[in-house]
């Protein structure tokens, strides 16, 4: 198969995969594959540009050992791939031997490789660089730049519409989860998490405690600073208790002024005592510091675990709101633990 019929190919597959997957990772890997077939050279990266920080990492490296690039990220503007992310601008560089002064030689010397020559295009979209592909040690590059360059270019527009599409939807699922005035995953998100947590604690043989947690007196903060400012301070709250959390627990904006806190392979005891940690520190928070009043409150909170109390997701979710009805009954501002109740009831 000739070249130009071979090039054609390869921007099919990666059209037809394009309107056939959201899976990136494979969309990128199917596009440094069909490069690395179509071009004659050492070695061949894809890197992404980090949204935030402008800083560019390798996802894919061919020709080079991956564990040599874990981690290894490029400033805004470092090297040859920094300067085509920020530019947007290929560049085709023949010899590099009598320095460049774009060019880093970091790379080289974590990997212990040489690079002599470098193509590089941006993955681009709308005027926005996602990433760039490097094409390493060219042969012969003014003919390299009439032959491979134009389908890099088209490859390298493959890979930005697959990371925009993926980026987007990620967006859009992480929307439909999650709550907008707190950032916290909304009720949706829970009761397709829970679901999860507790086959993997009846795998593990582990516990999970739930807690229901709902603001004291919370209609009051609302007749004062109305619906808006009141958004903000259960954003405020949200904020609060996290702080009080480890990576495994989970907290979740119910709805209303109500939350859920999931606390996977914590038994009552332990909940307990996180629970109440977060209990104190609401109570000492100050909200809507910025206002005329600034906010005090205080929450009810009540806990079930799973298996000792509930078998299922809907009976954990039940007795913890259950629990903290009682306190909500009692002093408020205060933690109802389920297996108390059923211990003072037998």
């Amino acid at each position: 198969m000739n070249y130009e019929n071979q090039a054609l190919r390869a921007c099919l597959e990666v059209g037809k995969a394009l309107t056939s997957t959201l899976e990136v990772r494979d969309i990128l890997d199917l596009i440094m594959s069909k490069v690395s077939e179509l071009i004659d050279a050492d070695n061949w990266s894809l890197l992404l540009r980090d949204e935030h920080t402008g800083e560019l990492s390798f996802e894919i490296a061919v020709g080079l050992r991956k564990e040599d690039l874990v981690g290894v990220r490029l400033q805004r503007g470092e090297g040859i791939a920094g300067h085509v992310a920020e530019s947007g601008e290929s560049v085709f560089l023949g010899e590099l031997a009598g320095g460049n002064l774009q060019f880093s030689e970091r790379v080289d010397r974590i990997t212990g490789f040489r690079t002599k020559s470098i193509a590089c295009v941006p993955m681009k979209i709308r005027d926005r660089v996602l990433g760039v592909i490097e094409v390493v040690n060219v042969r012969e590059m003014e003919a390299f730049r009439e032959k491979y360059a134009p389908v890099l270019s088209i490859l390298a527009d493959y890979g930005a519409i697959a990371v925009e599409n993926a980026r987007l939807f990620e967006r859009i699922r992480r929307m439909a989860i999650t709550d907008e005035y707190t950032g916290l995953f909304n009720a949706r998100y829970l009761h397709d998490k829970l679901e999860s947590l507790i086959e993997e604690a009846r795998l593990q043989g582990t516990s999970l405690a739930a807690a229901f947690i709902d603001m004291d007196n919370f209609k009051s903060v609302v007749d004062t600073h109305g619906h808006l400012l009141g958004s903000r301070v259960l954003s405020e709250v949200g904020q609060v208790m996290s702080s009080c959390l480890s990576p495994s627990d989970l907290l979740i904006k119910y709805g209303g002024d109500e939350f859920v806190l999931l606390m996977p392979g914590r038994g009552r005891h332990e909940a307990a005592a996180l629970v109440d940690a977060v209990r104190r520190a609401v109570r000492a928070g100050t909200y809507l510091e910025s206002v005329e009043a600034p906010v005090r409150l205080t929450a009810s909170f009540g806990i079930a675990v799973f298996p000792a109390d509930a078998g299922t997701k809907r009976d954990l979710l039940s007795k913890a709101d259950q629990a903290m009805y009682r306190a909500k009954r009692s002093s408020k501002d205060c933690v109802v633990v389920y297996g108390d109740i059923k211990e003072e009831s037998t």
